[in-house]
């Protein structure tokens, strides 16, 4: 099968040798990480600022429009590739579990589909993200407790006050008990506004406290 339908690299589309899942070694090496875990004042924390009170924020790496990492976001998102979304979440969790800022972290907290859209998409990107976060953390991971009570319309064509507008009291907590005093890490794949991840720590700072810090697998730098 191989030799007829060889397995090639998202990124850069060359063919993967003994070892080589998904990406090439030399797209795992060049990927642009952000390191904004090292630093509070970093663009992902300042999109925050002055709307939710927020611990701490970082993502993994960042693209613009067009770049070949878009395509891994993208067939973690839409190509049914879950097991690359916890791969690269499990990378990520590793980079974070030597950082001090996020030493703190008693639970993680996937972004949460409408179960109308996950029934359609067959899985939750997000969820699988945390997943890998949290095995390399060593954390619980909660996945039914905060949950989309909203079914709403893509964000992707919408501008900073329609994303507002469009997630806007769209979340709930089943069981305020399981998370409140505890310090939440909430996982997204990408975060552009930040209007979806700060409807969802408004909700959770709700409950007695609690904290939340954000973390995401990609910004989008545009």
């Amino acid at each position: 099968m191989e030799l007829i339908f060889p397995s090639l690299c998202l990124t850069c589309g060359e063919r993967l040798i003994s070892q080589e899942k998904y990406l090439c070694h030399n797209c795992w090496y060049d990927l642009p990480v952000t390191n904004f875990h090292k630093t509070s004042e970093n663009k992902v924390a300042q999109l925050f600022w002055g709307r939710v009170e927020i611990e701490h924020a970082t993502s993994f790496f960042s693209y613009k429009k067009g770049s070949n990492y878009q395509q891994l976001i993208h067939f973690t998102k839409y190509k049914g590739l879950k097991e690359l979304g916890f791969e690269t979440g499990r990378r990520f969790g590793i980079e974070l579990s030597q950082s001090k800022a996020f030493s703190s972290i008693d639970i993680v907290v996937p972004v949460p589909l409408h179960v109308k859209k996950q029934k359609q998409r067959g899985y939750n990107q997000s969820e699988w993200i945390a997943r890998g976060v949290a095995d390399a953390l060593h954390k619980p991971i909660s996945l039914n407790n905060l949950y989309r009570k909203v079914y709403t319309s893509t964000q992707t064509r919408k501008n900073r006050f329609e994303r507002w507008q469009n997630v806007e009291g769209i979340f709930d907590i089943n069981t305020p008990n399981e998370f409140s005093g505890k310090h939440i890490l909430l996982i997204d794949d990408v975060v552009t506004t930040g209007s979806t991840l700060e409807a969802c720590a408004f909700q959770l700072l709700k409950l007695h406290d609690t904290k939340a810090s954000i973390a995401t697998l990609a910004y989008a730098d545009i």
